[in-house]
């Protein structure tokens, strides 16, 4: 097995190579603005790391999100085109998901909270660092306050808004290395995994403006 995972899905170009037992190379780079233009240099630089070519990969691991759509697409886009070009399977995984993963909490619940923009988070509850409880959902902090009072929490979006989450710890972004190993202990156990599809949970921020006027030549 050589698992490549790569997420998008906020503000950290992440991309990580695992073996089946371990993570073997990584990359993260903090960007909200340069998605495109980051991720494939950071997966010649794990290649490079690893002494591998892209042609020993055998699966594709994305992060799904919840996640803004310009920067969530560029992940998922360059796994499912990575997929077809070498005839390998691309795996899913929500990216809150991850973080639950790599959290230094011992005993849950607790909560996973990224940054949404537009004054929300995105955001789920997690029994252990494996087992998710509720969401993915979209919401502003005052508004589930009461639901989350008292619970540890991790993100961006945790630590953004600590008057709702003052219990905020790192990790405050996802990285692939936490992805792909959860993945690959997913795999190995036999369980399925999401199909690499957004879960963006509201509209994008471009509309086609109201009252367009469409003209036709004559």
């Amino acid at each position: 097995m050589l698992l490549l995972a790569l997420d998008t899905a906020t503000p950290a170009v992440t991309v990580a190579l695992h073996d089946g037992t371990d993570v073997i190379a990584s990359s993260s780079q903090v960007d909200a603005r340069r998605h495109g233009e980051l991720l494939l240099p950071a997966v010649d630089r794990v290649l490079a790391e690893a002494g591998l070519k892209l042609d020993a990969v055998t699966g594709i691991v994305v992060g799904i999100g919840p996640g803004p759509y310009t920067g969530l697409r560029v992940g998922l886009m360059t796994a499912d085109t990575f997929g077809l070009a070498l005839g390998v399977p691309v795996y899913g995984l929500c990216t809150l998901d991850g973080l639950a993963y790599a959290a230094d909490i011992e005993k849950g619940p607790f909560v996973v909270a990224t940054d949404a923009r537009r004054k929300e988070v995105y955001w789920a509850t997690y029994a252990d660092s494996r087992t998710r409880l509720t969401g993915p959902a979209v919401d502003r902090p005052a508004d589930i306050a009461e639901q989350v009072a008292g619970l540890p929490a991790v993100g961006a979006g945790a630590l953004l808004y600590p008057d709702t989450f003052p219990s905020a710890h790192e990790p405050e972004h996802v990285s692939a290395a936490a992805l792909a190993s959860l993945a690959a202990e997913k795999l190995a156990a036999g369980e399925e995994l999401p199909a690499p599809r957004p879960l963006y949970l509201r509209r994008p921020d471009a509309q086609v403006p109201k009252n367009y006027k469409v003209v036709t030549p004559k």
